[in-house]
């Protein structure tokens, strides 16, 4: 393909993709997913490579390109088929990120899947919010094989029922009044959407989709052999430490030795912990989606976003290790929380490499909040927070945004209080969160909730005791705080509350840049 082509090619595999996510936007009815856009959307080819993705979540696209192939591989996929699996080590992230995968074919032929994740706030675990202070897989919700949801165009109603939360034995139809089912229901009808938009470019000549695909990554490749090349050649090595587990271990180190050589780049976690009794945990395509992510980050904007750009990163955790669990470890708050922390290692080993280049630390938190109520008139909420991100040598940090890992919005108050028995207070800036220096770091936020029922709240959080760190000479930004009613709680931390209660989020600001 000339230049020209494949940048027609490119874009338009990114349309599509930008149309899956409208669709699951607009057929979706929970909070988390029609206002957060807390899901993904992407296109892999027949193999199970990254060919094109959305704008959307990092820490769910980079985990599906690196575990996409073993998923799809060995399969016999009919028209009309479609995969659904939630399973942390068979290329999940945590269990409420659940994927659904079609495949595309034409005639017999298989070309590719259209796949879209997204985050159900209720997926079975025993804390509404689906997001516990946990210490086992099996208390964090359905762990979900790879599965069949619909085959040849028929869904599997019994599996349909299970995933609305319903009996088994109940009436046995499809429960298309259950709201919970309705995300599970959207995500399909994205999936659907895309691999119709694939097929229909692929009718008149399947052979040339599928060397596109191949022309697409071979150019991502390249164009990623390039920028680590013009790198400077060295070892490189960061530590920074999660706070804690939430199950009394603190102070739990992250070590990175990144080399770069070469057209090609490697990173070393050995000396990270090992896995943890509390949900910080998290599979290695977790830890592969954050460092994937930060050499995106270093790529032109025009790059398109594809497997060949992952080809020349090479990555090693040690079995057993935080970024490397063993089943049936906790992961819940790996695939927020840690993923958070990795990408700050990573950073802070790129920031020796290209300083002018590397912003000093975000907020490195996704300050997850979880909570509901069980019964007929139950609830279940989920939301990240934003905060501040870092200086850098062109100018100031963000303030009050979602960044790195998480790339959601937040929940406007409207919807907040008309979905759920919640009164916001206060939503503002943290003022003075920033670290100090040339270009300060960006302000945190401070939200207040008060309860306006019974309720039972999950605080999954990090930098509350370990501040975002700055760079070139450029002060720490502010940790974070919990409280309620006024009490300091712990980063991570569950409770019941009664109506009258409050609850307070402040987010760290961001590092400072330059002294």
């Amino acid at each position: 393909m000339n230049p020209v082509q494949l940048s027609i090619f490119a874009n338009r595999l990114a349309g599509v993709c930008d149309e899956m996510g409208a669709v699951l936007r607009l057929s979706a009815l929970s909070p988390n997913i029609k206002d957060r856009l807390d899901f993904s959307c992407a296109i892999f080819d027949a193999r199970g490579r990254l060919c094109a993705q959305a704008a959307h979540i990092p820490v769910h696209l980079g985990s599906m390109a690196y575990a996409m192939a073993d998923l799809v591989a060995g399969r016999e996929w009919q028209a009309g088929d479609l995969m659904v699996v939630n399973d942390p080590y068979l290329g999940g992230t945590h269990l409420p990120d659940v994927t659904v995968i079609a495949p595309v074919l034409v005639g017999p032929t298989l070309l590719g899947f259209a796949v879209t994740r997204a985050h159900h706030a209720n997926i079975g675990a025993h804390s509404p919010g689906s997001m516990p202070v946990s210490t086992d897989l099996a208390q964090e919700g359905i762990v979900i094989a790879p599965t069949l949801l619909k085959q040849q165009g028929r869904w599997d109603v019994p599996l349909c029922r299970r995933l609305a939360g319903l009996q088994a034995d109940a009436r046995a139809v499809l429960p298309v009044d259950n709201a919970r089912f309705a995300d599970f229901a959207a995500q399909a009808s994205a999936c659907e959407a895309g691999a119709a938009r694939l097929a229909a470019l692929a009718e008149q000549d399947g052979a040339a989709l599928a060397q596109a695909f191949d022309a697409l990554n071979d150019y991502g490749e390249r164009r990623a052999r390039a920028r680590i090349a013009a790198l400077p050649d060295g070892q490189y090595r960061f530590e920074d430490y999660m706070d804690d587990d939430g199950q009394g271990q603190q102070d739990i180190p992250i070590v990175l030795a990144l080399t770069i050589r070469g057209e090609e780049a490697s990173l070393d976690f050995t000396g990270t912990a090992g896995q943890v009794a509390g949900n910080i945990n998290c599979p290695l395509s977790v830890a592969a989606a954050a460092a994937y992510y930060c050499f995106r980050c270093l790529m032109d904007d025009d790059v398109p976003a594809c497997d060949g750009l992952f080809r020349p990163i090479k990555l090693y955790a040690p079995e057993g290790s935080l970024l490397n669990a063993r089943r049936p470890a906790a992961v819940a708050a790996g695939n927020v929380e840690t993923s958070s922390r990795v990408v700050d290692v990573v950073l802070g080993a790129l920031a020796q490499v290209a300083p002018d280049v590397i912003p000093a630390a975000s907020q490195g938190t996704m300050n997850n909040v979880a909570m509901g109520a069980a019964g007929e008139q139950g609830w279940d909420y989920y939301e990240t927070m934003a905060g501040g991100t870092g200086g850098h040598a062109s100018g100031a940090g963000l303030s009050g945004v979602h960044s790195h890992m998480t790339n959601t919005l937040n929940t406007p108050i409207e919807s907040l209080e008309s979905h759920y028995p919640l009164r916001v207070h206060r939503y503002q800036l943290r003022h003075g969160s920033g670290g100090r220096g040339q270009h300060r770091g960006g302000e945190g936020i401070l939200r207040e909730l008060e309860f306006l029922g019974p309720a039972s709240v999950t605080l999954l959080t990090e930098r509350r005791r370990y501040r975002p760190w700055g760079l070139a000479g450029g002060g720490e930004g502010a940790a974070g705080e919990n409280r309620l009613n006024n009490q300091a709680l712990p980063p991570k931390y569950s409770t019941e509350v009664a109506p009258g209660d409050r609850l307070i989020i402040a987010s760290p600001g961001g590092g400072g840049y330059g002294g």
